[in-house]
């Protein structure tokens, strides 16, 4: 589960992905090559800590998300295609932080003149827009070639013709190919194309101290937070922050707002393994059955599936205990085509 930081130049990108990681590390593009830093984050989950308080284990392990910076992306790049080594970044991502300058500073210019959020990101979502539109263009132009020369997979050819068509339409219309519902095939066959606006997207404002979000309607989830203040209030001793926090009289700081929605912009969901060694969320794509969910624990856990003990986190806490879950029959024994939901507590049970 890997997020993109994207946006143009001078937005704080790398503001916001220090406030995110606690770090002090720059993203910079050098002689020709672009530069990626990634850090994994835990995804604030009060659960994961009730559930610890409750089992005292040796280790609590919460969710994670990836982020990445990744260089600022230049208006106009898409018409003549982004460049290469920037796209294979942006294709290696599950989705897409799109950060949106809010905050005014004389001593850092906006590429643009002027600061206007809401301008920035539909400027933003048209260079994602506008390459994936050149990218099917061209594949439909291949395949026209490949029919002419004869010799190719008729079947293959005539599928994808009739897929990139409809992604063509789409795009021409203004619509990103997220919004389009896709077959397994069809998503088995766009898998390796890269295809950005099929990534979903969160647009971060980064405000200057005391500005609210700007109006801006939205197809989109989106969060808006004083990047430099929350990156400074990081990177504090907790103690420290803590005062600092009370100064200022913020009550939470965005960042953990950001990271949740972040974990929900992918569409997964966490259930929960505890015991005295480990309390642990694991992560899965929302939907997935009891036994795919065995496997993201071990892959002999999946193979050897016989049944899960499950009971629901609200259950357990509002009971005190596993034997009182028990006693009053709310653990229960599912199949493996049961389906798991977010905050599920499970054990599994394997032949193997």
């Amino acid at each position: 589960m890997k997020l993109g930081i994207i946006g143009l130049p001078q937005s704080g990108k790398t503001t916001i992905f220090n406030a995110l990681t606690r770090g002090n590390t720059p993203t910079t593009a050098s002689a020709g090559r672009i530069e990626v830093h990634t850090a994994v984050v835990d995804v604030p989950d009060p659960r994961v800590t009730k559930l610890s308080a409750m089992f005292k284990p040796k280790k609590t392990i919460y969710a994670k998300v990836t982020y990445a910076d990744i260089a600022g992306l230049e208006t106009g790049a898409a018409k003549s295609g982004i460049s290469g080594q920037l796209l294979n970044q942006l294709a290696q991502m599950d989705g897409f932080l799109l950060v949106a300058r809010g905050f005014e500073n004389d001593n850092v210019p906006h590429p643009s003149g002027n600061v206007n959020a809401v301008r920035d990101v539909d400027m933003m979502l048209g260079e994602l827009m506008l390459n994936d539109l050149i990218a099917v263009e061209r594949k439909l132009e291949k395949l026209v070639e490949e029919r002419k020369k004869g010799g190719t997979d008729k079947i293959l050819n005539e599928r994808q013709a009739v897929l990139f068509t409809r992604l063509h339409e789409a795009l021409n219309a203004g619509t990103p190919l997220r919004k389009l519902d896709f077959n397994a095939d069809e998503a088995r066959e766009l898998a390796s194309f890269g295809l950005l606006t099929r990534k979903r997207i969160l647009t971060v404002f980064n405000m200057g101290e005391g500005q609210s979000a700007p109006a801006a309607e939205l197809d989109h989830p989106s969060v808006a937070l004083m990047g430099k203040l929350e990156m400074e209030i990081a990177q504090l001793p907790p103690e420290d922050a803590a005062v600092f926090m009370q100064e200022y009289s913020i009550q939470e700081l965005s960042l953990s707002k950001m990271i949740n929605l972040s974990y929900d912009l992918l569409q997964i969901q966490s259930f929960f393994t505890v015991g005295e060694d480990e309390v642990r969320a694991w992560t899965v794509d929302r939907g997935v059955s009891a036994q795919e969910a065995a496997g993201a624990i071990h892959t002999d856990l999946q193979r050897g599936f016989v049944r899960a003990e499950v009971v629901a986190y609200e259950d357990l806490i509002s009971l005190g205990s596993m034997n009182e879950a028990k006693a009053k029959g709310k653990l229960r024994l599912e199949g493996k085509e049961y389906p798991v939901k977010d905050g599920d507590i499970m054990h599994i049970r394997s032949s193997l």
